[in-house]
């Protein structure tokens, strides 16, 4: 199971780094399915994620609340910085 498929189960700090642990894991096993490799792409990816996130939740029929955002939002930031170009 990829980690990408765990983002929605993140609603805590630990959660969340359990996450980013199965992030380092999936980049070391799998670094040329990854769109972002470096951080310089990958900080640029999220950057433009960010700002276009509201689309992606209105296109998958989710809400976001932009005072109040979730652990598992910012899961679904940082697996988007892996492949959003």
């Amino acid at each position: 199971m990829s980690f990408r498929e765990h983002s929605k189960d993140v609603a805590s700090s630990q959660d969340l780094a359990d996450f980013i642990g199965k992030m380092l894991r999936d980049y070391q096993l799998n670094k040329d399915s990854w769109e972002n490799v470096t951080l310089e792409a990958f900080l640029e990816a999220m950057s433009a994620w960010v700002e276009d996130m509201d689309g992606y939740y209105t296109n998958v029929g989710e809400t976001f609340d932009d005072k109040n955002p979730t652990w598992s939002n910012f899961s679904d930031i940082l697996s988007a910085a892996t492949m959003y170009e």
